[in-house]
């Protein structure tokens, strides 16, 4: 009998310690660092799609930034957001302070969507509205490289990811876009 709920204590026990982390339920329940200082709550953007990007300022795929401000321009007034993520993660890329990074984008692509402050978004250390990204898509959707793009519907659930190479204004990410704004 001792042994019996020995072998249930070890069997519980080893559940338990291969248990994935609990996640939030939407992308409204997470909240970043602000570029501006203070904390960016998700739920501030409740009822419309968000396009939540990883940016770097030193990258060959920055000039994404015009086209992500293109979108932002096109769709804000019909209910999307585009979050810019910045992250140092892939080739040390956004080395700048929070100031630093705010003035280069306002400067050479006047940007204007919100931007958090600099975060990790990939390993055990990302932050937790990534590996939530992560949990939720699979493995396989986790950045490998800035400007990754996840596309979030207007329930907060993630519908899309996009690779670096795709382009902010592609068709496939307008399409997706148009699908996931509130109705």
């Amino acid at each position: 009998m001792m042994s019996r709920i020995r072998y249930a204590a070890l069997g519980c026990l080893l559940i338990l310690s291969t248990a994935q982390p609990s996640f939030a339920g939407s992308v409204y329940d997470y909240t970043l660092p602000s570029i501006n200082g203070g904390t960016l709550n998700l739920a501030a953007f409740k009822g419309q799609a968000v396009l939540v990007v990883n940016t770097a300022s030193q990258c060959g795929f920055t000039p994404q930034y015009d086209g992500l401000q293109s979108l932002w321009e096109t769709y804000k007034d019909r209910g999307l957001v585009v979050l810019g993520v910045p992250s140092n993660d892939f080739g040390g890329q956004e080395p700048g302070s929070r100031a630093e990074i705010k003035e280069f984008c306002s400067v050479n692509f006047d940007v204007d969507f919100p931007m958090s402050d600099k975060v990790v978004v990939r390993g055990d250390n990302a932050h937790p509205l990534y590996q939530w990204l992560a949990a939720t898509l699979g493995a396989s959707s986790r950045p490998r490289w800035n400007f990754y793009k996840y596309l979030i519907d207007a329930n907060g659930q993630p519908v899309a990811y996009f690779s670096s190479m795709t382009r902010p204004q592609s068709s496939k990410i307008t399409k997706a876009v148009e699908a996931a704004l509130p109705r």
